[in-house]
């Protein structure tokens, strides 16, 4: 059986139990290398093949794999993050499908959240947005019919674009056609990494405050009023709020 672990944003420790104790028992390991913190792989057992997918083509990655389960192998194969977001596994699976190989896939701690957390913010804020976009800006990948990054903003959501940093002048110029040019934003490059950097701005000036801090890859954009501090206090706690497991008192 073939696993895909997400590796989590890149401190180790934000690795799952699950993934870890995989990785360490595995006898292949094919890692994206260039995304993926190698410590991860540190407690990898004497003796493990270890590739990095970052110099592999598809069909490369799909023939060690092969090898690996014809020779009755534990084969692993690590994802940054989560591989359900961006993680281009699901062309992996189908082919594993095709050859007749099971495999299992193990969820890690995605980025965007490894970003809420470095910011201490909250993405789903109570009258401030309930809704979460993951999206990305159109390059040489192209959009979907409908999902350009000016149609997704007209929602004014709590908005995480990934895979954009180095178009920060079209990203923000874009975003200003449906939201409020003074709408907070927030750049971390390298969530969860020692390297980790935070740069806050609004949609008038962040872009500039990225060049300038030199951030070029591997970053987050978040855009939104949850970045500010005006909203309401969840329903959940309130003291006159009756719900399956406590009863509310009278206001």
């Amino acid at each position: 059986m073939v696993s895909f672990i997400g590796a989590g944003p890149g401190d180790p420790e934000l690795l799952t139990i699950k993934g870890k104790k995989l990785i360490d028992s595995a006898d292949i390991i094919i890692y994206a290398g260039s995304l993926v913190n190698p410590k991860v792989l540190t407690d990898a057992k004497e003796g493990a093949q270890i590739y990095n997918s970052a110099t592999m083509t598809l069909e490369e990655v799909l023939a060690v794999m092969k090898d690996g389960e014809a020779k009755g192998l534990k084969v692993v194969r690590v994802h940054t993050g989560d591989p359900a977001i961006f993680g281009a596994h699901r062309e992996q699976m189908d082919a594993l499908d095709r050859m007749g190989i099971e495999y299992e896939v193990i969820p890690g701690v995605s980025s965007f959240l490894a970003t809420a957390a470095a910011l201490k913010k909250e993405y789903t804020l109570p009258g401030v947005s309930q809704t979460v976009i993951l999206t990305r800006m159109e390059g040489r990948t192209p959009m979907p019919e409908g999902e350009k990054l000016q149609d997704l903003a007209r929602h004014h959501a709590t908005m995480i674009i990934f895979l954009s940093i180095g178009m920060m002048d079209e990203l923000s110029a874009t975003l200003r056609k449906e939201y409020r040019p003074d709408t907070p934003v927030a750049v971390v490059y390298k969530a969860s990494w020692p390297e980790q950097k935070i740069v806050r701005g609004t949609l008038l000036d962040i872009a500039e405050k990225v060049k300038a801090a030199g951030i070029t890859k591997t970053a987050l954009t978040v855009v939104g009023d949850f970045l500010g501090d005006d909203y309401e206090l969840s329903r959940l706690y309130d003291k006159t709020f009756t719900h399956e497991f406590r009863k509310g008192v009278e206001a």
